[in-house]
């Protein structure tokens, strides 16, 4: 075998499963990414279709997890965007949802990991950023839009500077976002594989220990999955309370 062959980044490579025409050009193929992506939509819609279907005054431990969750999400819009994020509750919780299932899902072994590509977190960040930025320029209009970027009170020497440097930042969320979750999932299933690698070179005994720590590794990443929909979440929810703010 080839070094290539236990590469921890092989597990990243996107793979055709099944090949489509071409539609306008583009590949429409499905791919390892795209399969896990359609499986975790139909796990989150499975999942609350079981939880809710008595809507028991009493609920079942499904039903509590599932409003558990609900709850969660309404608490991050209420306390970020206010009353005024309501109507776009249904967004930011179908946001978490998929990134949260996608993101555990990728753990399952021999699964796939879309999130763990730049191109898909990006894809989900640029959906909010361009979303937000289009509610903030209907509310705000382009002058109260741009006006944004001058906190009051400034020096006119410095504004143009200043506006430059929020302009900036103000492009830069995306990015973060994407690069913020991508990097986390990358960084967790690379220190698995590489870790997993040595458990059977090690033999019975001391395979132990490295099979040990991958148990514990995989709790923590648990908990990063969680955090990381939380994080993407919670932000997004602070730049939409921004859209909505009438003040800088």
């Amino acid at each position: 075998m080839t070094a290539a062959n236990h590469s921890p980044l092989e597990q990243f490579a996107v793979s055709p499963i099944l090949q489509l025409p071409k539609l306008f050009g583009i590949d429409a193929s499905i791919t390892n990414s795209s399969l896990f992506m359609l499986l975790s939509v139909v796990i989150v819609g499975l999942f609350f279709g079981y939880a809710m279907r008595k809507r028991a005054a009493i609920p079942s431990r499904m039903q509590s997890l599932a409003e558990m969750i609900y709850q969660f999400v309404d608490e991050i819009v209420k306390d970020n965007v206010g009353h005024d994020g309501h109507k776009y509750f249904s967004i930011i919780f179908t946001l978490f949802l998929f990134i949260l299932f996608v993101n555990l899902l990728g753990l399952v072994p021999y699964a796939f990991s879309p999130t763990s590509h730049i191109i898909v977190t990006f894809g989900l960040a640029a959906f909010i950023f361009t979303g937000i930025t289009i509610i903030a320029f209907i509310k705000k209009g382009p002058v109260g839009f741009f006006k944004h970027f001058i906190p009051e009170g400034l020096p006119i020497a410095i504004v143009p500077l200043i506006f430059l440097i929020e302009l900036i930042s103000f492009l830069s969320r995306p990015f973060s976002l994407a690069i913020r979750l991508a990097a986390n999932m990358v960084a967790g299933h690379t220190l698995i594989k590489v870790i997993a690698g040595f458990v059977f070179p090690l033999g019975l005994l001391m395979g132990a220990l490295p099979l040990a720590f991958i148990v514990l590794l995989n709790g923590l990443e648990v908990f990063v999955c969680i955090l990381q929909a939380y994080v993407f979440t919670l932000l997004s929810s602070i730049y939409l309370s921004e859209a909505l703010s009438d003040h800088h």
